[in-house]
């Protein structure tokens, strides 16, 4: 019986010793794991913080330069082919009408060579040099969102503007053509 009890004794002191140790070893882990972490974030977070700023000014730049490419050639394709769809299909009325009185060579001719020249180089001269005019004074004072926004309604105002003007050109220029061959031929 005694020895029981010694050994009883024995294994409870050990028993404590293990969990006193076991604490120990818990309570440092503890501490360690909290200065790695610490350390860890505040490398971590600088980084991630810097990482962000970089990717979103470096997104935003490439998305304002692909917008500003696209509404440069946009209006360019919107111009040069209003331009030519209206111009052919009012040059062959007019000179369909126009082959009652007038020779329909000399009126075709005319029309075509007028309306394709004078077209295609001031709408494209016309709607470069507006385009980038304008969106280098509203880059310095307006929004990206505005730039775009204005960008493509004034693309759409410059060409509708200037299929309207081209088409009254091309009126007044059949208007003269058809007078100098009534002059020339009729009178």
């Amino acid at each position: 019986m005694v020895e029981l009890d010694e050994w009883l004794e024995e294994s409870t002191t050990v028993t404590k010793t293990t969990i006193r140790i076991c604490c120990n070893t818990i309570y440092i882990i503890s501490i360690y794991l909290s200065i790695y972490l610490s350390i860890y974030l505040s490398i971590y977070v600088p980084v991630h913080i810097y990482l962000s700023i970089y990717l979103s000014i470096y997104l935003s730049i490439s998305i304002y330069l692909i917008c500003s490419y696209l509404s440069i050639y946009l209006s360019l394709f919107v111009s040069i082919y209003l331009s030519l769809y209206l111009s052919i299909y009012l040059s062959l009325f007019v000179s369909i009408y126009l082959s009652q009185s007038v020779s329909i060579y000399l009126s075709l001719f005319i029309s075509i060579y007028l309306s394709q020249s004078v077209s295609i180089y001031l709408s494209q001269s016309v709607s470069i040099y507006l385009f980038q005019s304008v969106s280098i004074y509203l880059f310095q004072s307006v929004s990206i969102y505005l730039i775009l926004f204005v960008s493509n309604y004034l693309s759409l105002f410059i060409s509708i503007y200037l299929s309207t003007y081209l088409s009254i050109s091309l009126f007044v220029s059949i208007y003269l053509s058809v007078s100098l061959t009534y002059l020339v031929f009729g009178g």
